[in-house]
């Protein structure tokens, strides 16, 4: 481990010189989590969710129930692993303190040539989708495609040159992003019939195992999660701080996403959702708060969503420079690493991260303009794979237990074992799409072509 401890020590200089661990406390640690998670998902997927379950309301509640368990295990036992390193990095840090350089070499591949492009540039689409509705535009896809990809050019750009703005305007758009969810929820439920839209659930559904498939939808919902372990370190008693805002922000998001879905999906009416698409929370505002609200709301559900690209832009473009700087395990590493001396970013990782982007917003307007993956999107190539991912981590807080570094059962056994088994439910939603092998086989060969990288370059 000499080699690995020399990486670990230069990684800490150069990424942590200047910030000597700023202190989080229990709130701050809650709403970067909410903020990171809460976005385009809930607004993007709904009608996603009811095509799944046929209709069905209840089983999409008991869904984001089944889902958001799987993330209360699994952020507690990815919290066991963040309180024991200092090192930046998330899942990459976690890879390599735990299980090997090769391990950590393959996150840090999936994580910044598909895990943070594809869902960058869904939501970003997203922005273009909902803009549209805003100004009644009857936009093109290719429209929608360039405000999105224009946005992100916006992102990067005041993130490299402005990055205080950044940080503000995510504090802003995490309290924005709470309003819409909770007053049409709210209203929704106050004058629709949440009560029969429930109990409309036909056998047909129950017994289908097609169900299953909106799991999908429902783990980009939740998606971002797992990139608040990595603040864990800049959190004020992370040991008891982040276990706490690790399970009251999954149980906070449970209860605003089921508070929306039944709301909207009762007022507005199932087949209106799956009918309207994206265009239902316009719809549904117009009709419950007048035009002049309706339009706010909508404005209010574009900063969401511009938020969450923002959060998203500002870790991946980091990531480039944080595996340039674990030695072997990136091309252009020399190039990567370097820190613009008077900006203080990594400019050239930032761009690195931009140009992957740019890729993926081609792949995935192909992807929809010809509808080769229907009733989803690129982004779900990353989370149903990233679960498995998890699990390789998970299973190393139990051997942290084996190895009595962790007294508890509760944290070094059961939730562990509840993370796994929550992240195969996830999996087995994946499984049910068509295009799941191949989703394996991209992931598969970009992991592949990792190791061969790595192995090449540290011989």
């Amino acid at each position: 481990m000499r080699h690995g401890r020399i990486v670990k020590h230069n990684v800490k200089e150069d990424l942590m010189k200047k910030n000597k661990h700023e202190k989080y406390s229990l709130l701050t640690a809650i709403t970067m989590i909410v903020g990171t998670c809460i976005g385009s998902g809930i607004f993007f997927k709904s009608d996603n969710i009811l095509i799944a379950t046929q209709g069905s309301i209840l089983l999409g509640v008991l869904l984001f129930g089944l889902a958001a368990i799987a993330i209360i295990f699994g952020s507690l036992t990815m919290s066991e692993l963040a309180a024991r390193t200092n090192e930046p990095g998330g899942l990459i840090a976690y890879a390599q303190e735990f299980v090997n350089n090769q391990t950590a070499c393959g996150f840090g591949w999936f994580l910044i040539f598909i895990y943070f492009p594809t869902i960058v540039v869904v939501v970003a689409w997203v922005i273009g989708i909902y803009i549209d509705i805003l100004f009644h535009l009857q936009a093109t896809l290719e429209f929608q495609v360039l405000i999105g990809f224009g946005f992100i050019i916006i992102c990067f750009l005041y993130n490299v040159f402005l990055p205080r703005f950044g940080a503000i305007f995510q504090d802003i758009s995490t309290f924005v992003k709470m309003l819409p969810l909770f007053l049409l929820g709210i209203l929704g439920i106050v004058y629709g019939d949440p009560i029969q839209g429930l109990a409309e659930t036909s056998q047909s559904a129950i017994l289908s195992t097609g169900w299953l498939m909106a799991l999908g939808p429902i783990a980009y919902s939740y998606d971002g999660w797992i990139v608040a372990t990595s603040l864990s370190h800049e959190v004020k008693n992370a040991k008891q701080t982040m276990p706490k805002a690790l399970t009251i922000a999954p149980l906070l998001i449970l209860t605003i996403y089921t508070l929306y879905f039944v709301g909207i999906s009762s007022y507005v009416g199932v087949d209106q959702v799956i009918a309207l698409g994206d265009a239902h929370v316009s719809v549904a505002a117009s009709q419950l708060l007048g035009g002049t609200f309706a339009k706010l709301i909508v404005v209010f559900v574009i900063v969401s969503v511009m938020g969450t690209v923002n959060g998203l832009i500002t870790g991946f473009m980091r990531m480039p420079y944080s595996l340039a700087m674990r030695k072997g395990m990136i091309p252009f590493s020399k190039q990567l690493k370097k820190v613009h001396s008077q900006l203080d970013i990594p400019v050239s990782s930032a761009l690195f991260a931009f140009l992957i982007c740019a890729f993926w917003m081609i792949v995935h307007y192909i992807c929809t303009k010809f509808s080769i993956i229907p009733n989803s999107d690129i982004s779900e190539i990353a989370i149903s794979i990233a679960y498995m991912l998890y699990i390789v981590l998970y299973y190393q807080v139990y051997c942290l237990y084996k190895q009595k570094q962790i007294k508890s059962l509760f944290k070094g056994v059961i939730c562990p074992v509840f993370a796994t088994i929550g992240s195969l439910i996830i999996l087995s939603g994946g499984l049910q799409s068509h295009y799941f092998i191949y989703y394996i086989m991209i992931c598969g060969g970009i992991y592949g072509i990792s190791q061969i990288y790595y192995y090449l370059h540290t011989k």
